[in-house]
């Protein structure tokens, strides 16, 4: 997790610029689909970067709690979103999460998974801060060979088997789980070579 919070913390004044590569607004519009966001609800956004994904729920009236490990990030999340007074933002790995059980009313974790060196407990301290009748929403990349994205950007993981997520719900105590395509592909240029990914994204949904 040190290389990944090195490199987070280098790329975060061009994170924006970089991630319209990586993901496009419509996903995060259909992360919110999915949970069915409410006005003046709390929402976590784990890994949150710069703030893809808080963004929506701040204009959509909701609560935000903005957590992530590379101190850089937030603090461009900070500049940019200053005009909001619902916003908290944690400097946090996922192992130590200071957040209360039963807390959240929802839990978003973009592009996040595949950076975390033991995702199934990731999942559970998720489940653990969501409310009854929460909603979880992980978006991420599908098992995947490209190595470089290892090597370059610190990927823990090349993506994952939807099946192992479907195991990782369940031990969870989640046992809803609906994993599909997320209808997009993240995809990525090697700095160091020609290669380039394109790999396919999912959506996993479940509510506690």
């Amino acid at each position: 997790m040190a290389n990944s919070k090195k490199y987070f913390n280098n790329v975060a004044e061009k994170w924006d610029e970089m991630r319209k590569d990586f993901f496009s607004d419509e996903l995060r519009n259909l992360a919110y689909s999915k949970a069915d966001i409410k006005k003046g609800k709390l929402a976590v956004d784990m890994g949150s970067g710069t703030g893809f994904i808080s963004e929506g729920l701040l204009k959509n009236g909701l609560n935000v709690i903005a957590v992530d490990q590379s101190e850089e990030m937030l603090n461009i999340m900070k500049d940019k979103f200053s005009e909001y007074s619902k916003i908290q933002y944690i400097n946090s790995d996922i192992e130590k999460l200071p957040v209360e059980d039963n807390f959240a009313d929802y839990v978003f974790a973009n592009m996040f998974l595949h950076h975390v060196e033991y995702p199934e407990k990731a999942i559970r301290e998720m489940t653990r801060i969501l409310k009854k009748g929460g909603k979880l929403v992980i978006i991420d990349l599908d098992k995947h060979e490209f190595e470089f994205l290892r090597t370059e950007q610190f990927d823990r993981w090349m993506g994952f088997d939807r099946e192992d997520l479907k195991k990782w719900f369940s031990n969870s105590g989640l046992n809803n789980i609906v994993v599909e395509c997320a209808g997009c592909d993240c995809c990525a240029d090697s700095e160091k070579s020609s290669k380039k990914a394109k790999v396919s994204v999912f959506i996993a949904t479940d509510e506690k």
